[in-house]
């Protein structure tokens, strides 16, 4: 089942007078289940083109479908009841409320979305190895506790979808493959496509598939070994 899907899809940035292309004629399918590992040199479109696929941004033309429908016929109100129920974002900087504990900030996307479930909350603190912290607030924890807190809050309202945009890029290299392996755990036990911006090719060995980008262009697209 195909989940997303780009078709033609550009982005220009407009900086006074200057028009600069960050993504060209991009053409993408994201199948269920996909462990998709984007790469490219620094200014080749890749958080773009995660920004565009997840409604974070507009493309300037073409099209982008989510679920079969196009972002740009969602209402305000329908994308952001895509972002609670069917998308998760995980982010570089793990964008935890700081005057919230890490059972608050995980119950934060519950309230929003009118549907608490604490129990939920405290199997996915246990899956990440966070339980006995869940009173901690986020500056009482290293980078590592933070972005396993950060993903969980991510999966909270059982979303298909997780797009991480360099989620290991503040991480020591311990941490960071904790975090790859928990991923890779979202996706093989648990089912949810992960949508991966990397700098570390390292970080290709958890993937299903590797979409490399240079350009804004896609310059390879295919099956990784497991």
């Amino acid at each position: 089942m195909t989940l997303i899907k780009a078709i033609h899809l550009s982005k220009n940035y407009q900086v006074q007078e200057v028009q600069t292309p960050a993504l060209r004629d991009v053409n993408l399918s994201i199948e269920d289940g996909d462990f998709c590992g984007i790469i490219g040199p620094s200014g080749s479109g890749k958080s773009t083109l995660l920004y565009c696929l997840s409604g974070l941004e507009k493309p300037s033309s073409g099209q982008c479908l989510v679920m079969g429908k196009d972002l740009s016929e969602y209402k305000e109100t329908e994308i952001a009841d895509l972002r609670q129920s069917t998308i998760g974002f995980v982010f570089q900087f793990y964008n935890l409320v700081p005057n919230l504990t890490v059972f608050e900030n995980m119950l934060f996307p519950q309230i929003v979305a009118h549907k608490i479930d604490e129990k939920r909350v405290e199997a996915l603190l246990e899956l990440v190895n966070m339980a006995k912290y869940r009173n901690y607030f986020p500056n009482q924890l290293s980078g590592g506790m933070q972005q396993r807190v950060a993903i969980a809050r991510a999966i909270v309202n059982e979303p298909k979808i997780i797009f991480a945009d360099e989620p290991t890029g503040n991480l020591d290299s311990k941490s960071g493959r904790e975090v790859m392996e928990l991923l890779s755990r979202l996706n093989l036990d648990l089912k949810i496509t992960v949508i991966l911006v990397t700098h570390n090719p390292d970080h290709l060995d958890y993937c299903s598939r590797k979409i490399e980008l240079r350009d804004g262009s896609i310059v390879n697209d295919q099956p990784e070994s497991i």
